[in-house]
């Protein structure tokens, strides 16, 4: 792979090459006349459940299962099924997905499919219908039940637990939550683990079986439904098979065209350098061949939105007919908020039939992409590699231009798991007989890189438990540290230790032999937690501990010292907003408007109270080698004016904030200051104004959608 250099502003050079043709000619390699052929929608047949699907029915009703299947192949059936029959014998099913988008979706086909009035929804942003037969949710949310019912001893009332997107448990931010439910789960309950890109699931059976007693069922199925052909698209606009036809059991190399290309001295250009192709050029030829609609993966969010005003070109619309379909349908969706019928995006939407889709997006907008897509109505959308993950876009092909990814920090490889989650969005069961994977040369493109993942089996998932502050208090609640050593001990990561050399290898130089380092962090967070007064020595929760531990936050020590210390506004609730917002920032701020004439007076000093009054405990947080987040004015004025009133897009422009980044800001605060409302026993009335401040700060556009993903109209916000 080729390095990245991002340090200059200024664009990359590419000398000795020649420019890049002004207009690119459809064509296509003689080879994909066959190919091509396929393409089309499979015959209305009455759908027939693949065998592998009714191995999986049949195995829950005896044990755990855990379905490992490539993305299009129909898991979410296998869920639709089970949960139906757990419905019908009265029973409540718990169904668990990692991103609130996911949720969305699936909470509005199961409300589709079993009535709205048998489906809930949880999210730290929607709470609706607790109580139904079938609950959608993410897995914090699960997570912290769990620890509920571990505290007060009561039965988690449910009878199947559906955990989707299961590889998410080798995410290095979020797997700790997915093993917690894992460990804490009562073995009564039934436990589906569906995931496309799993490379040890027997590993991940053994280990559930091993703590939970009961048989855990693999199933696989490693062919797609829908095959897929990768693809390569010529600068001059020829299209060419990305593999070289091989002898089964041989190795696959590159077409010999694109192996020339790829080898070739001066290569042509499909953009001028540091700049992104014409995308209508690419759409009229996709268009051509009929490997519409598209999904373009790109690399950052302006991109994405850039993408956009590339695609400057009519001839998709040629249909009046489409045309007017696709603006009713838009019509319908924003209808009565002002904020979704005046996106700057919309002109572009109903022009060429693409979009653009990201976290930098409103919710609301972002739902609005979604319907449009997964309807039927777009011919591309362009979206950065995190969309891959769990969402259903019907596309034909999805389109690649870079083989690495920026993780936050720098810009790495795309993994075999990655790679897979975004091919697999091409092929759709039950609308196309063949989906297309095409990648398109660049800079950051590595062809023989990108050529050998289509083959790579997908990456083991390794445990990523991690100690934390709510972690040790909620666990304290309801066990003594002998109990949760026992506990940890039934960690991934402890049967990781005793796997084969390289497996465990991994395993220990992470956890230590026999979880040492795993324990002794667990020690240093209690021991601290005893110093401030949360624990005492022997582990029992304080007064201050128990409360405590129902802030279940990135922060939850700060929160509290805050609390307790009178730090934060009592009875302000827009001040209170505003000062919880500083501690779920995630932007670094350089320029402090502290001195700002203009900042209010009564923020500037709730602010300068609850920083300077924070400092000591935070100071020696970092002693004893513990994060303390860096409080900033900035997301505290922004959230200040919100809970004031000020327009939306006001407060935006000049902030620094994409209209997404700011909805999280307020969504996440949101959700803090629910936790903060929770104690009402020991703090009344914060816990008061803490619910008074959720009411002032989610409204539209941020919260402008019910439950009912389908219609976007104004609704009254759900608390």
């Amino acid at each position: 792979m080729k390095k990245r250099f991002y340090s200059s502003k200024k664009p990359y050079k590419q000398s000795g090459n020649p420019p890049a043709k002004k207009n690119m000619q459809p064509g296509s390699d003689k080879s994909l006349k066959n190919v091509f052929k396929k393409i089309g929608t499979p015959d209305g047949k009455d759908f027939t459940p693949d065998p592998f699907q009714i191995q999986a029915i049949e195995a829950i009703k005896k044990s755990d299962c855990l379905v490992a299947a490539p993305t299009g192949a129909g898991k979410t059936w296998i869920a639709e099924q089970v949960a139906k029959k757990i419905m019908h014998e009265k029973g409540k099913t718990w169904y668990a997905t990692p991103l609130k988008a996911l949720t969305n979706s699936i909470h509005t086909r199961f409300s589709e499919l079993f009535g709205k009035d048998n489906v809930g929804i949880l999210t730290g942003d929607i709470k609706n219908n607790p109580d139904a037969a079938i609950v959608i949710g993410t897995t914090e949310i699960l997570r912290n039940q769990l620890y509920d019912a571990m505290y007060t001893g009561e039965n988690l009332t449910c009878d199947l637990i559906i955990l989707d997107e299961v590889h998410f448990l080798g995410d290095e931010q979020r797997g700790v939550v997915w093993e917690e439910i894992m460990i804490y789960l009562p073995c009564r309950i039934p436990l589906l683990l569906l995931s496309a890109t799993i490379g040890n699931p027997f590993q991940i059976a053994k280990w559930l079986e091993s703590i939970r007693g009961k048989n855990c069922h693999v199933i696989e199925k490693h062919d797609r439904p829908v095959p897929l052909f990768p693809l390569f698209l010529h600068p001059s606009g020829t299209l060419f098979p990305l593999m070289q036809k091989t002898q089964k059991g041989k190795k696959q190399k590159l077409h010999k065209k694109v192996f020339k290309f790829n080898n070739a001295k001066k290569k042509p250009l499909l953009a001028p350098p540091g700049k992104l192709p014409r995308f209508s050029d690419i759409l009229n030829i996709l268009d051509r061949y009929h490997l519409l609609p598209a999904i373009f993966f790109l690399k950052s969010r302006a991109e994405c939105d850039q993408a956009i005003k590339l695609c400057n070109s009519n001839l998709l619309l040629k249909s009046p007919g489409r045309k007017k379909a696709l603006s009713c349908k838009i019509n319908e969706l924003v209808s009565g908020n002002p904020h979704l019928e005046n996106h700057h995006q919309r002109e572009y939407l109903e022009l060429t039939a693409t979009a653009s889709h990201h976290s930098g997006h409103l919710p609301a907008w972002k739902v609005v992409v979604e319907q449009l897509m997964s309807q039927g109505f777009l011919d591309a959308m362009f979206a950065t590699s995190t969309v891959a993950a769990g969402v259903n876009f019907p596309a034909r092909s999805v389109v690649i231009l870079n083989s690495d990814r920026f993780n936050g920090v720098e810009f790495i490889p795309l993994t075999p798991g990655e790679f897979q989650q975004m091919s697999g969005r091409a092929g759709r069961r039950g609308m196309d007989n063949i989906g297309f994977s095409i990648i398109l040369p660049g800079k950051f493109m590595d062809l023989k890189y990108i050529a050998g993942l289509n083959n790579t089996p997908p990456s083991d998932i390794d445990s990523q438990i991690t100690i934390n502050f709510s972690m040790v208090l909620n666990l304290l609640l309801s066990h003594t540290p002998d109990q949760i050593k026992m506990l940890l001990e039934k960690s991934f990561a402890s049967h990781q230790l005793m796997s084969g050399k390289k497996r465990g290898k991994r395993a220990r130089k992470k956890f230590g032999p026999a979880l040492k380092y795993l324990w002794l962090d667990f020690i240093d967070h209690m021991e601290f937690l005893a110093k401030e007064n949360f624990v005492t020595r022997d582990g029992k929760l304080t007064d201050d501990g128990l409360w405590a531990s129902k802030l279940r936050l990135d922060s939850p020590l700060l929160v509290a010292q805050s609390i307790r210390e009178n730090l934060l506004p009592e009875t302000d609730p827009a001040l209170l907003a505003a000062i919880i917002g500083s501690f779920v920032n995630e932007k670094e701020f350089t320029d402090d408007p502290l001195y700002n004439k203009a900042l209010p007076k009564r923020l500037k000093e709730a602010f300068l109270n609850a920083r300077k009054g924070l400092k000591p405990f935070a100071v020696k947080l970092i002693q004893h080698g513990f994060h303390a987040p860096n409080l900033f004015i900035q997301p505290s004025l922004l959230l200040y004016l919100w809970a004031h009133d000020e327009p939306f897009e006001d407060i935006v422009t000049g902030s620094g904030f994409a209209q997404g980044d700011f909805a999280r800001l307020i969504l996440r605060t949101g959700e803090n200051l629910r936790q903060i409302s929770k104690l009402d026993e020991a703090f009344p009335i914060i816990a008061k104004t803490a619910k008074d401040a959720v009411n002032l700060i989610l409204k539209e556009p941020v919260v402008t959608f019910s439950t009912d993903t389908t219609n976007l109209n104004k609704n009254k916000r759900r608390i």
